[in-house]
């Protein structure tokens, strides 16, 4: 029986706390459902707009169940897994198979400002995960982690190691690395992915991507310019974007991962938009501009929970 292949609108969900700062599970329970309503392909958990790096091994266990037992099979999960060391990540990744993944998303190892893995080991740190599962790795290659990823080494990762096939790629000129490890990779390459909140969706998917993971505040807003590109028609995607990029430019440049919950509590989804201490809340008047983009937009997050 031939893998599923995964495609569209995958977006972060938050982890969603109380106003103390502890595990909100029914408010967690609310924004997946949103987020399924919304239009989402499927949903990613446990990221860094997941605050993944404030939560204790025991929270991100009980998110993980919290998630996969209440989506039930309605859309596609992935788990990311990320962890410095080999051996936990093949544990978090075959945990998260276990609970029900159809995916891991997996962050080269790193440490801080200065803790970094040459390529040999990182082929092999990759390759160790590998062996633990049977699902799909997307490698998430992102700027947070210092670790330079050329795309001729992602190319190889992908064909030499089995369960290495998707890939979220969110570094500047992210078109042209897109491009560039399509076509190393060839049929090894299953998924190349956007990243980065949309902000580079268009010259990406220009460029040969088939998913799209962002902010988890307006899926609805991403499937219109993702289906309108689907269906080939540019032009409409194109359009749909420029009316969406205010929202997406001020989420990615002026907000970061407080603004799906800012939107979420706006709506109703959540009744607290708390971030882990000592992440600050979101200032006022960025919470007033952010709400001011939104609302010309009516995406469905303001609507949901009224």
């Amino acid at each position: 029986m031939a893998a599923p292949i995964y495609r569209g609108v995958f977006p972060v969900a938050p982890t969603v706390f109380d106003d103390a700062g502890r595990l909100d599970l029914e408010g967690q329970k609310r924004a997946i459902d949103f987020m399924i309503d919304a239009g989402s392909h499927g949903v990613c958990i446990l990221a860094n707009f997941s605050e993944q790096f404030a939560l204790s091994d025991a929270e991100r266990e009980t998110v993980q169940r919290t998630v996969l037992e209440h989506v039930a099979g309605r859309v596609p999960v992935i788990v990311t897994t990320t962890h410095f060391g080999s051996q936990m990540c093949a544990e978090r990744s075959r945990a998260a198979q276990d609970a029900g993944a159809a995916m891991v998303m997996v962050m080269p190892p790193y440490h801080g400002a200065t803790i970094r893995v040459n390529e040999r080991g990182i082929h092999e740190f990759y390759q160790r995960v590998s062996d633990a599962i049977d699902i799909p790795i997307m490698i998430q290659d992102a700027p947070v982690a210092g670790t330079p990823l050329a795309a001729p080494f992602l190319a190889r990762l992908a064909r030499e190691i089995e369960h290495v096939s998707y890939f979220k790629i969110e570094t500047a000129q992210a078109a042209l690395k897109l491009r560039e490890l399509i076509e190393l990779g060839g049929d090894a390459i299953v998924g190349p992915w956007d990243g980065e909140e949309a902000i580079t969706l268009i010259p990406d998917f220009d460029a040969g991507a088939t998913g799209a993971m962002t902010g988890g505040g307006y899926p609805d807003g991403i499937r219109k310019i993702v289906d309108a590109y689907a269906s080939g028609d540019i032009e409409q995607a194109e359009a749909l974007y420029q009316q969406w990029l205010p929202l997406i430019n001020y989420e990615n440049r002026q907000c970061g991962l407080a603004a799906c919950k800012t939107l979420m509590k706006e709506g109703g989804v959540i009744r607290s938009d708390a971030v882990r201490h000592p992440l600050a809340p979101m200032h006022p008047k960025v919470r007033e501009g952010l709400l001011k983009v939104a609302r010309r937009l009516d995406p469905l997050v303001l609507r949901w929970g009224r």
